[in-house]
């Protein structure tokens, strides 16, 4: 009975490490944004609607519309303040709003009382809150304390780009190097507490970052002989104009490539490892070559479906622009050969040869952890 109850105090000491790293990146503060004084924020109940100032053209809307919102939360609840929506004419970006409906509302305050109220948005929050507990409920409840861990290093993936590595490309660390630090710290939080601190989680932690140094390296190779730069992303001219002129928008285009393939990369190595593991423990006279042939079996197997899963992931949210281009009746040359387009086809491929590659380098390396051992570790 000593070792579950060491294997639970284990996974117990993980869940609280990752919380507090957790903790600790809240209140890590690196933005080098200018710290100008913020509005207030509430929930806002819009009771009637001004649309007099707004210009039509077809389905396009700009100008200003505005609204008197009753605020349902905070130091001003039920009192009542008039709120603009700029419409700026892009629909990806302005929402157009009817009585009815509950925004997120920022303002100021005049004389004690609300005053120059912007839209924000209709409130999505609880909702998305309501999504991330039932989400963590259900991983706990399917999963139990390793669900726990798994929760965690989600939150501690998103706390870590965007407390850490955002703010340090905003500050003029190089992209590369960054991300493969960032890369590493992660996976190692992540496979060391789902996989374990045993030969399981070095492998997938070994496994794994051999994969993303060759996304990684692929990455740089093919960025610049397609002759690509970072513009190709969405909102990069934008962040250069909003005073960030020497940041390396290439080099934050290959971060991109194999951070965003990192995660399917841990889950096949995580699979190759834990395999790997199981076949030791029920055949442990099992030889090295024989170990190592069974993991690259295995490794066929799990890779013959997860190729496709960088391709499904990324043409998925692209679904408008190949829309497009069919529309228009482009041929498929032009359509490959555009720069935001072979961006995207570098994407997928070179996340891709980081997926398939993974599986025996995990393989091997477990292989090569597990090779002396003769009993259940």
């Amino acid at each position: 009975m000593k070792i579950p109850r060491l294997t639970w105090n284990r996974d117990w000491l993980f869940a609280t490490i990752i919380a507090l790293l957790c903790m600790v990146l809240v209140l890590l503060d690196l933005s080098p944004a200018p710290r100008g004084e913020h509005g207030l924020h509430a929930r806002g109940l819009i009771t009637d609607v001004d649309n007099s100032q707004v210009r039509v053209n077809l389905i396009i809307k700009t100008e200003d519309q505005v609204l008197t919102v009753r605020l349902l939360n905070g130091p001003h609840k039920d009192q009542e303040l008039t709120v603009t929506n700029m419409l700026t004419g892009k629909l990806e970006l302005d929402e157009f709003y009817e009585a009815g409906q509950v925004i997120l509302v920022e303002y100021d305050l005049r004389d004690g009382k609300p005053a120059h109220g912007m839209a924000r948005g209709v409130y999505r929050l609880g909702l998305q809150l309501l999504l991330i507990g039932i989400f963590t409920a259900l991983l706990v409840a399917v999963a139990g304390v390793t669900g726990l861990k798994a929760a965690l290093s989600f939150v501690f993936a998103a706390l870590l780009l965007w407390k850490l590595f955002f703010p340090l490309l905003l500050l003029g660390y190089p992209p590369v190097p960054t991300g493969l630090a960032l890369v590493a710290l992660l996976t190692a939080v992540i496979t060391f507490s789902v996989g374990g601190l045993n030969r399981r989680g070095f492998a997938t932690f070994t496994g794994s970052m051999l994969g993303v140094l060759l996304t990684c390296a692929l990455a740089v190779w093919f960025a610049h002989a397609f002759q690509l730069h970072g513009a190709v992303r969405p909102f990069a001219e934008t962040l250069l104009y909003s005073g960030y002129y020497e940041l390396r928008l290439t080099d934050i285009f290959i971060a991109s490539i194999f951070i965003a393939s990192s995660g399917a990369i841990m889950d096949l190595a995580m699979d190759i490892a834990a395999s790997m593991d199981e076949i030791k423990q029920q055949h442990p006279d099992i030889g090295l070559i024989e170990h190592l042939t069974s993991g690259l079996r295995i490794g066929r197997a799990v890779v013959g479906t997860m190729t496709t899963t960088l391709l499904l992931a990324y043409s998925s949210s692209h679904i408008t622009m190949f829309l497009l281009f069919m529309a228009k009746g482009l041929p498929a040359a032009n359509i490959l050969n555009a720069p935001f387009v072979a961006a995207e086809v570098l994407n997928i491929l070179v996340g891709s040869f980081g997926l398939i590659t993974v599986a025996p380098f995990t393989a091997l390396v477990a292989a090569l952890l597990y090779r002396d051992l003769h009993h259940k570790s």
